[in-house]
C-alpha cells in the first residue's frame, strides 16, 4: 500500500548550517512543541492498549516491547524503570531490541533487517496469548518488527505500534495502531528527534497508566518503589511524614523496618 512517509520528508528548517547556535535552538524548540500536541490524536489508542493491558495482566499476562535502533532503546529505558520505580518484578515489562542487549550501545549492522528473529528472541521468554507485544518502528516499516507483529498475531496475542507514519505497514498489521504525527523531522530523517521524543511520551503514558491502573500508585505517590539508595530512601520518608504525620526519624525508621511505603503504611494504620 502506497503511503506518505512523514518521517522521510525533507525539513521545514533549510540552510542549518548558515544558522547561528541559537537560532538552531529556537528552531528545534519550535518543533519540539509540536510533539505533546502530536500525542493528542492518539490518546484513544493509548487508551484501548492499556485497558488491554490490565485485563491480560490479571490473568499473569506480560507487556512486551520490540523494536531496533532508537526504538529499541527506548522500549528497553521503558522496560527497565518498572521495577525501580513500581516495584513490579523485572519479567512483568520486557524490552527487547534487535541485535541483542549489544545493540544497546552500538548498532548490529543488518539486525533490523532480520524478520524471523523478533520471533525467535520472544520465544525465549515463552509469550503466549495472555501478554502484549508493542513493536515500535517510527518508520513503520522495520523488518524485525513487523515479523515479530505477524508472528504475535498469528498466536493470538494482542498487538499494537508506535509509530510516525500513518499507514504503514505496521499501523496497518497491529491490532492497535498508535500512529504519532509529528511531521518532519528538523534535521531530515532524523527519528531520534521528535519521533524518539513522542515515543517516549507515549511509551510514559502506556507504562505510567498501566501501573496506576493495577494499583501500583496510592493517592500521587510511588508508594511501591525499590528503596536502592539515599535519595529514594528519603523520598519514601517524606512520604510516610505526609501520609501518617510522623517526625521524619520515626517515618525513616518505619520505613527501613517495613521495606516499603505502601507496608509501612498498611501496617501502621491498622
Amino acid at each position: 500500500m502506497e503511503y506518505t512517509k512523514i518521517t522521510e520528508q525533507s525539513s521545514l528548517h533549510n540552510d542549518l548550517e548558515q544558522l547561528s547556535t541559537l537560532q538552531l535552538l529556537q528552531r528545534m524548540n519550535e518543533e519540539d512543541k509540536k510533539v505533546a500536541d502530536a500525542l493528542t490524536a492518539v490518546l484513544p489508542q493509548i487508551e484501548e492498549l492499556v485497558e488491554g493491558l490490565v485485563t491480560r495482566f490479571e490473568k499473569g499476562g506480560r507487556l512486551f516491547y520490540i523494536g531496533a535502533g532508537t526504538s529499541g532503546r527506548l522500549g528497553i529505558l521503558d522496560a527497565s524503570e518498572i521495577p525501580p520505580t513500581f516495584g513490579m518484578p523485572h519479567d512483568r515489562v520486557i524490552g527487547i531490541i534487535a541485535g541483542g542487549d549489544g545493540a544497546i550501545r552500538k548498532a548490529v549492522e543488518f539486525a533490523e533487517d532480520n524478520t524471523v528473529q523478533a520471533w525467535k528472541d520472544l520465544e525465549e521468554f515463552d509469550i503466549n496469548a495472555n501478554d502484549v507485544l508493542v513493536g515500535i518502528a517510527a518508520s513503520g516499516t522495520t523488518p524485525y518488527v513487523l515479523g515479530g507483529i505477524n508472528d504475535a498475531r498469528a498466536n493470538g496475542i494482542l498487538t499494537a505500534g508506535i509509530t510516525n507514519n500513518p499507514g504503514s505497514p505496521l499501523a496497518a498489521q497491529v491490532d492497535i495502531p498508535i500512529a504519532i504525527n509529528v511531521g518532519p523531522e528538523f534535521v531530515t530523517g532524523s527519528t531520534r528527534m521528535k519521533s524518539g521524543t513522542s515515543q517516549k511520551l507515549a511509551l510514559n503514558m502506556i507504562s505510567t497508566a498501566f501501573m496506576i491502573r493495577i494499583g501500583r500508585v496510592k493517592g500521587n505517590k510511588m508508594v511501591d518503589m525499590q528503596l536502592s539508595n539515599n535519595k529514594l530512601v528519603d523520598r519514601g520518608t517524606r512520604y510516610l511524614v505526609e501520609a501518617l504525620k510522623l517526625d521524619y526519624s520515626d517515618a525513616e525508621a518505619a520505613l527501613k523496618k517495613y521495606g516499603s511505603v505502601r507496608e509501612a503504611i498498611q501496617q501502621l494504620k491498622d
